[in-house]
């Protein structure tokens, strides 16, 4: 999602012609995350199965909007800046970005400490955008390049080193941090230079000029509004949702699931924030049966927050990885 938007042209397009087709992008875009969130609202509150938006079409999905912002963050750039960097405006808008990054981290740390996010799509939005300027004068096949490094980077260079919280925004961890939104520079800035990469080459094939002189019909006004005003609707869509979403369970609760079923698939959808698919069903496997056999699968979802408890957990949860790690080690050989 590009939090900046622009009235600046691009190099060949009409001088103070804003790209409505961007707007509209933008604003579809911030529909579909908005259908995301709506829908990991209902399965926090029950509505749907655990850990549904984690797995499958809705992991592509989540993926495909948050590239899609950030290409467009690349798109923006180079339009507002490809001629000439507009250092006030600039700065403007990335105080903004990087203030309401601050406050959502400072938030969620009280809320939901176990995951608050310490670098989402803002976060790695600002950043983007500083970086972003220095390929703004570069070719664009050599942006497009670096582009595809830097999305192939986790592939190929994670490291222990990386594992560092300090260094947790950095996204070349071995084993990726719990966070409710979790969007480190590598391999996610790759989306932003391609973005700069594609705009340089639709301004020198003149398709920016062409995008400039559409004038889509009445249809596109809500579309172009939100596009306009996205670090707003991203700001205000969720706390909405999630309110609504919470005062209808408490009128129409969720039916009470069982908590055999849903323990598996929330348990996977956390620990494949981390770590692969086979380690993790092998993982929550342990855990189910561990809690099963010492009857505390109950406790688990009573929500019990005392320190006693927690270490337990961790015992476990410890216990299960070294059982896990020794199985696969076992199974390679």
């Amino acid at each position: 999602m590009s939090m900046e938007t622009t009235s600046e042209p691009a190099q060949d397009a009409p001088k103070q012609r804003r790209i409505i087709a961007i707007d509209i992008l933008r604003g579809i875009a911030l529909i579909a995350m908005a259908s995301y969130h709506f829908t990991w609202d209902l399965e926090n509150f029950g509505y749907t199965d655990p850990g549904l938006t984690a797995f499958g079409w809705w992991k592509i999905y989540a993926r495909c909007i948050a590239s899609t912002f950030l290409f467009l963050v690349g798109v923006s750039l180079f339009l507002a800046h490809g001629r000439q960097i507009r250092w006030p405006g600039f700065w403007t808008r990335f105080a903004m970005v990087a203030g309401a990054a601050i406050a959502i981290s400072a938030v969620t740390w009280f809320v939901t400490p176990d995951g608050f996010i310490f670098f989402g799509i803002l976060h790695e939005i600002a950043l983007a955008s500083l970086l972003g300027l220095a390929f703004l004068r570069l070719p664009a096949l050599l942006t497009a390049i670096v582009a595809a490094l830097v999305i192939a980077a986790p592939f190929y260079l994670r490291s222990e080193f990386f594992d560092h919280p300090w260094l947790w925004w950095v996204g070349l961890s071995a084993t990726n941090p719990r966070s409710n939104d979790y969007v480190p520079l590598f391999p996610w800035f790759g989306a932003v230079l391609a973005g700069i990469a594609v705009a340089k080459f639709a301004s020198a094939s003149g398709l920016l000029a062409r995008l400039g002189a559409l004038t889509p019909g009445r249809w596109s006004r809500p579309l172009t509004f939100i596009g306009q005003h996205s670090l707003a609707f991203y700001l205000i869509h969720q706390p909405l949702l999630f309110g609504s979403v919470w005062l209808f369970s408490q009128v129409m609760p969720a039916a009470p699931q069982d908590k055999e079923a849903g323990f598996l698939p929330a348990c996977q959808a956390q620990c494949e924030q981390q770590r692969d698919t086979n380690f993790c069903s092998s993982y929550c496997g342990c855990m189910l049966d561990t809690l099963k056999g010492e009857g505390s699968l109950d406790k688990l979802y009573g929500n019990d927050q005392t320190s006693i408890w927690k270490s337990h957990l961790e015992d476990l949860a410890s216990t299960c990885t070294a059982a896990t790690e020794s199985k696969m080690e076992g199974g390679q050989q």
